[in-house]
Formats: C-alpha cells, sequence, structure tokens
C-alpha cells in the first residue's frame, strides 16, 4: 500500500487549521475548567512595552558609573590574572601616569616583568570602594595577590598584601558612552617598588 503525496491546497488547510487551532488553545484554570487565550494586539503591545522597560532598568543599573568601574576593574585584575596584555592595555589610558612615575608602555611592561614570576597567580580585592565624581571615579581597595608558588606568596605577603594602606585606582570616563572607561592612575602611600628593579 503506498503514500499518497499531499496536495499544495490540502497541505495549506492542514497549516490552517493547526494554527487555528494552536491560537485557540485552552488555557486549563483548574479542575475541568478551560478557557480559550488568544493574543490580541493590545496585549503583545503591552507584552513588548513590558520587556522594553526591564531591559531599559537593567542598562540604567548595568551602566551607573560604580557598576561599570567595578567591571572594569574587576575585568582588568582577570586580565591580568591570565596574562592577557593586549587585553590589560585596552584598560589604560594613553595619559596614565602613577606615584612611581611609571607612563602606560613603562606600565605595562613592568607588570609583564613582574608577573613572569607569579606562577598561578590570583588578584582579589575584597570590599572596595568607588567614588565617583563625573567624569572621573577612584576605586579604592586592599589588593590581594596570591601565587601557587610558596616562595613568591611570601614575598607578595610581605610587599603587597599586608600593606596597611588601600591602593586606589583612578578611571577617567572618556565619552558620552557609559562604559568608555580608562585607568589613567594607580596609587598606594606604603607600596614601594624596590630600587633594584628598574
Amino acid at each position: 500500500m503506498g503514500t499518497r503525496p499531499i496536495g499544495e491546497g490540502t497541505g495549506r488547510a492542514i497549516l490552517q487549521e493547526t494554527v487555528a487551532v494552536q491560537a485557540n488553545w485552552p488555557v486549563v484554570l483548574g479542575r475541568n475548567k478551560a478557557v480559550p487565550m488568544t493574543i490580541t494586539l493590545r496585549g503583545a503591545i503591552i507584552g513588548v512595552l513590558a520587556t522594553a522597560l526591564c531591559i531599559g532598568l537593567y542598562l540604567l543599573w548595568l551602566w551607573r558609573p560604580e557598576h561599570q568601574v567595578r567591571l572594569h576593574t574587576e575585568h582588568f585584575f582577570h586580565a591580568i590574572d591570565g596574562r592577557n596584555w593586549e587585553t590589560a592595555a585596552d584598560f589604560i589610558g594613553d595619559d596614565y601616569r602613577d606615584q612611581w612615575d611609571n607612563d602606560r608602555a613603562r606600565l605595562l611592561e613592568r607588570m609583564r616583568e613582574g608577573f613572569r614570576w607569579v606562577r598561578g597567580s590570583r588578584i582579589t580585592a575584597p570590599d572596595a570602594a568607588v567614588q565617583v565624581e563625573t567624569p572621573r571615579a577612584i576605586w579604592i581597595g586592599k589588593i590581594n595577590v596570591y601565587s601557587s608558588d610558596d616562595g613568591v606568596m611570601q614575598l607578595l605577603d610581605e610587599r603587597v598584601n599586608r600593606l596597611p594602606t588601600p591602593f586606589k585606582l583612578e578611571w577617567h570616563r572618556l565619552s558620552g558612552k557609559p562604559w568608555d572607561w580608562k585607568l589613567v592612575r594607580v596609587s598606594n602611600s606604603a607600596f614601594e617598588i624596590p630600587a633594584d628593579i628598574n
């Protein structure tokens, strides 16, 4: 017994019947009660507007200067941990200058050299605060650097992790875009770079 192909007219009729059934699919409201559910144009517009409102509120929260500076700092630390120097360089402004007289190029060179000896590094910054004075913001927090190498870890504890004062990372917003922040200065009055490291 062979199968008979469905003609174009028959296929269209089946499709129209399926769409009609799906559009009026009953919604069960309890025991043995059903109400047909239809989506009206007004209901669709309200749904789209509610979705747009939720997305807008999320973006307002996401693009707050304080939140953006926290995210940029966190991603900057992750780039350093992952030895992704191109990404780390993207976070640093061209006008970078710090208290140790490093410019952007010198800072990147020193980070590459210093973290070459820190195996399995992880940078954390618990309980950091952000002060916003548009168009700049200052991230203030204690930075802890961990390593899987015990010898290096001892040095990190002495020189970085036990510092009595927090680090200050100054970020500048370069344009009207809420995500366009660049690091322009790092400071910590207690942190010293040894004279033998040039």
